[in-house]
C-alpha cells in the first residue's frame, strides 16, 4: 500500500500536468473533418479530376475519363475545348446501353488491368483520323462512334458501329484517314469501313492459343507495348503480330471471390520458361496478295515496338531474352531486314516511345531519325542516319531527359528531369541542338505536357506539393499568353492542409556513403506527450519508377491524417530507382533484395540521427509489390530497424514471377538455383521474423500471382510464427473500389496504431 501511495505522489506532476498538455496540442491534434470516411467518401476530397488527358490530333479538345457525379467508380467521357469554353461531358455508359451494367471478359479485365486503368463506365477511346471530329470506344462487348459538334445544339451524336455482345471487339484502330477500323474479334483480325459498309475477316487463324493484332501479356506489363497491328501511313496495309502462346505454361488461379470460387486458366510465362512465340506479318487490305512474314533473327525473344515509316517501310524492335541488346530493324518490299541501330547495355536496354521520323532533317537522302538512348550514362536525344546508322548527340542535358513530347517540322518538345529526378521540366530544342526551357520558373514543381501533331501546341500541366494540377494552353510562336484550361479543384480541406504542409527534405545518403538518396520527411503535426514519435516509411524501392518528386500528392489527405495521428512519415527512392543516371538507375543488377535494403537501412538509422525526436525503437515500412517484396525482405533480417511492417502484393519467389521483368533483373533462374534468385528469395527466411508482419493480398491478381503470399504464409506458419493477413477476394493486383479502398486503409492505419503507438 505504501508502495502504491508513492507511486501516485510521483505520478502527481505529469496527472496535473495533462490537462495542459491536453489543451497545448488540442489545436493541432485531429481535425474532425480529417478522417479515414471522409477521405474516401463521396464527393471525393480530391476533386472529380480528369484521368489520362489526351490532346486531340488537331489540338482543338482536351478528352478525358472523370468520375461520375452520380459514382465515382463509374468514368465518363469529358472534353473541354481548346479555343474556350466549359468542360462537358461528351458521353456516359448509360447513354449507350442504357441503365445496364457493362461487362466485360476475363480477357478485357485482365488487359484493362495491365493498362493500370480503373474503374467502370468508360474505361477507354481513341481518336479517329485528324480533323478532330470522331472518337471510337468500346463498352460491353461492342463499338461506338462519338461525332462531336455534329448538331446545332453541339451535342455529340453517338452509333452502334458493331452488334455483337457476346463475343467482344478489341483494341479498336482507325486509319489516318479516319475512314476505316480494324479490330480484333475472335482473336483474329477484322476490319470495317465507318461509312456503314460490312466488317470483314482478315485472318483466319484464330484460337484459344493463337492470336494476331494483340500483344501478349509480356508486352503489355512489362514492355509496355499495348498494340499488336499498326496501319499503314496510307491505310491499305496493317502491320501486325501474330501470337502463338501454345507454348507458355498454363496456370490455374482460383480467382477467390464472397461469392462463389472460379478457376481461370492463365498462360503464364514464369522466369526460366517458354515465351509465346511472336512473328511479324504485312497483310495487304486489298486481298491481291499473300501475307508478307517479317523475318527476324533466332536470338529476337521480345518485339518491343513496331510501327512505319513514312515511305511505307515497315520497321520493328526486338530485344534478345535477357535484353542487353535491341535492333532497330526496317523492311524493303521484299521484306528484306536492314539494321538501321544496334543498342547494347551490360546491364539491359531500355524501351522507349521516342522514335520519330524529322522530315525537315535528311540524313544519306532520307529524313533522319530521331532516338533516345543512355549510351552516354545519361539518357539523352540523338539523330540517327536511317541508311548508315551514324549517331550523333542532339541534347546535353545535365540530368536525364524523359520523355519526347511532340515534333514539328524544325522543332521538338521534351520532357527533363531536374533537381536529381525530383522535378521536372519542359524544353524546346532545334535540330542543331539548341535548347532552352520553356517558362522558367520557381524550383520544386512538376511539369508535363502534351502537344498536337505539329507540335505547334501544347497543353502543360503543372503541379507541385502545395499546387493542385492546372493545365495551359500554350502556342508556341513566341507571342500569346498561356491561357489556363483546366485546374483541379480539390477540397477547401485538402487546399489547407496543402498550404500548411511544410516536407523537410533530410540529407540522406546511400549505402555507400557516397551517392544521395531523394527523401521527403513529414514529422506529426499532433505533439507527443513522450517527446518521441513513430513514423512510418514508404518506399517501392524496385525499377523502372520514382516516388518521391515536386508533383501534387494524389494521397496528400492521407499523409496529413498520419501526422495528426501522431506518425512521422518518411518517403524515400533507394539506389535502382528511375530518373537518375544509369549508374544509379542499374543498381538492381543481379541485386533483388540486397542494394535497396542496404540503402533503406542506413537511410532509417540516418534519419534516426537528423531527427532525435524519432523513436528508433518504433518504426513501421509499407510497402506494394515490389514495395511489398522489400517490406517483408526488411523484417525478415535479424539486422532490421523496423518494429513492423505491411506487405502488399508481394513477390515472395522470383521464380514466380514473369520472364521478361526477371530475367532482366536477374538472368535465368536456373531451376532457382542462381544466385541472384537464391539471394532474393524470401519463402527461406521465414525463420528470421520476429516482428509484427502484416500480408495483403488480392485472390485474383494476375500480376503477382496470389502463390506468391501462399508460399511466405505457408513458410511462416511452418516455422510456428504469428502474423496478420487480409485477403481481398476478387481483386486483382491493385485493390480497386471506393468501398475496398476505404476497408484497406482503415486496415493499415490500425495496424500501425496498435503496433508503433507506445
Amino acid at each position: 500500500m505504501l508502495q502504491i501511495s508513492r507511486l501516485l505522489l510521483s505520478l502527481l506532476p505529469l496527472l496535473a500536468a495533462w490537462p495542459q498538455a491536453q489543451a497545448a496540442a488540442a489545436p493541432e491534434a485531429l481535425d474532425p473533418a480529417l478522417t479515414l470516411e471522409r477521405i474516401h467518401g463521396d464527393p471525393p476530397l480530391m476533386g472529380r479530376a480528369g484521368l489520362g488527358g489526351v490532346l486531340s490530333p488537331g489540338g482543338q479538345w482536351l478528352t478525358y475519363l472523370r468520375p461520375s457525379e452520380a459514382n465515382p467508380d463509374v468514368n465518363e467521357l469529358w472534353g473541354t475545348p481548346v479555343a474556350g469554353g466549359d468542360a462537358r461531358r461528351l458521353v456516359a455508359a448509360s447513354d449507350l446501353i442504357g441503365q445496364r451494367e457493362a461487362v466485360l471478359t476475363e480477357a478485357e479485365r485482365m488487359a484493362l488491368e495491365r493498362r493500370r486503368q480503373r474503374g467502370a463506365g468508360i474505361t477507354g477511346y481513341q481518336w479517329c483520323g485528324k480533323d478532330d471530329r470522331q472518337l471510337i470506344l468500346p463498352l460491353s462487348g461492342d463499338l461506338y462512334s462519338v461525332e462531336l459538334a455534329h448538331s446545332q445544339d453541339g451535342a455529340p451524336k453517338v452509333r452502334r458501329l458493331t452488334h455483337d455482345e457476346q463475343e467482344p471487339e478489341r483494341d479498336p484502330q482507325c486509319d489516318a484517314a479516319g475512314r476505316q477500323l480494324a479490330y480484333v474479334k475472335q482473336n483474329d483480325l477484322w476490319i470495317q469501313g465507318l461509312d456503314g459498309s460490312p466488317a470483314r475477316r482478315l485472318t483466319h487463324t484464330g484460337s484459344e492459343t493463337r492470336s494476331t493484332g494483340l500483344a501478349e501479356f509480356i508486352a503489355e506489363e512489362e514492355l509496355h507495348r499495348h498494340r499488336g497491328f499498326w496501319w499503314s501511313p496510307d491505310g491499305t496495309r496493317l502491320l501486325a503480330l501474330e501470337v502463338d502462346e501454345s507454348g507458355v505454361p498454363l496456370r490455374r488461379r482460383a480467382q477467390i471471390g464472397g461469392d462463389g470460387t472460379r478457376l481461370v486458366e492463365q498462360r503464364y510465362p514464369a522466369a526460366g520458361s517458354p515465351n509465346a512465340k511472336v512473328q511479324a506479318l504485312v497483310l495487304d487490305l486489298s486481298g491481291k496478295a499473300e501475307a508478307q512474314r517479317l523475318p527476324l533473327p533466332a536470338e529476337a525473344e521480345y518485339i518491343a515496338r513496331a510501327g512505319w515509316f513514312a515511305d511505307g517501310s515497315p520497321w520493328l524492335q526486338w530485344l534478345t531474352r535477357d535484353q542487353k541488346r535491341l535492333q532497330l530493324l526496317e523492311f524493303n518490299a521484299q521484306a528484306q531486314p536492314h539494321v538501321v541501330l544496334d543498342e547494347r547495355d551490360a546491364a539491359w536496354v531500355e524501351v522507349h516511345d521516342d522514335l520519330r521520323e524529322l522530315p525537315g532533317l535528311k540524313r544519306s537522302g532520307k529524313p533522319a531519325l530521331l532516338w533516345s538512348s543512355e549510351r552516354s550514362g545519361r539518357r539523352q536525344l540523338y539523330l540517327v542516319d536511317r541508311v548508315s546508322g551514324a549517331v550523333q548527340a542532339l541534347t546535353h542535358q545535365p540530368e536525364p531527359v524523359a520523355q519526347l513530347v511532340c515534333l514539328g517540322e524544325q522543332h521538338l518538345v521534351f520532357a527533363g528531369a531536374t533537381e536529381r529526378g525530383r522535378g521536372r521540366e519542359l524544353f524546346q530544342a532545334d535540330f542543331k541542338g539548341q535548347v532552352r526551357q520553356l517558362q522558367p520558373g520557381e524550383a520544386r514543381r512538376w511539369r508535363d505536357a502534351r502537344g498536337d501533331a505539329a507540335c505547334t501546341r501544347l497543353l502543360i500541366t503543372q503541379s507541385s506539393w502545395q499546387q493542385a494540377p492546372r493545365t495551359e494552353l500554350l502556342l508556341l510562336d513566341g507571342r500569346t499568353a498561356p491561357r489556363l484550361i483546366e485546374q483541379a479543384r480539390p477540397d477547401p480541406l485538402v487546399l489547407d492542409l496543402a498550404a500548411k504542409l511544410q516536407p523537410q527534405f533530410p540529407a540522406l545518403l546511400a549505402a555507400d556513403g557516397k551517392t544521395p538518396l531523394n527523401a521527403i520527411f513529414l514529422p506529426p503535426t499532433r505533439p507527443s506527450l513522450s517527446g518521441n514519435y513513430p513514423v512510418v516509411v514508404r518506399a517501392y524501392g524496385g525499377p523502372g519508377t520514382a516516388t518521391v518528386n515536386w508533383r501534387w500528392q494524389g494521397d496528400l489527405p492521407t499523409l496529413a491524417l498520419y501526422q495528426q495521428q501522431g506518425f512521422g512519415v518518411l518517403m524515400l527512392d533507394t539506389r535502382g530507382m528511375a530518373f537518375r543516371d544509369r549508374d544509379f538507375t542499374r543498381a538492381h543488377d543481379h541485386a533483388f533484395g540486397k542494394t535497396e535494403v542496404a540503402d533503406l537501412f542506413g537511410a532509417v538509422r540516418q534519419l534516426v540521427q537528423q531527427y532525435p525526436a524519432v523513436d528508433a525503437g518504433r518504426i513501421g515500412f509499407m510497402g506494394w509489390s515490389y514495395g511489398g517484396f522489400l517490406a517483408l525482405r526488411a523484417l525478415l533480417d535479424a539486422d532490421t530497424p523496423f518494429a513492423a511492417a505491411i506487405a502488399g502484393a508481394s513477390p515472395t519467389d522470383w521464380t514466380l514471377y514473369d520472364t521478361a521483368y526477371t530475367e532482366r533483373y536477374l538472368g535465368l533462374p536456373e531451376g532457382g538455383k542462381a544466385p541472384a534468385y537464391q539471394q532474393a528469395q524470401l519463402v527461406s527466411r521465414a525463420a528470421l521474423l520476429s516482428k509484427p508482419l502484416m500480408i495483403i493480398h488480392g485472390t485474383a491478381d494476375d500480376n503477382v500471382l496470389f502463390d506468391n503470399s501462399l508460399r511466405m504464409i505457408q513458410a511462416l506458419q511452418n516455422e510456428g510464427k504469428l502474423f496478420e493477413t487480409v485477403i481481398y477476394p476478387g481483386h486483382a493486383h491493385g485493390v480497386a473500389g471506393r468501398k475496398a479502398r476505404y476497408h484497406l486503409a482503415r486496415t493499415q492505419l490500425d495496424f500501425f496504431q496498435r503496433q508503433l503507438r507506445p
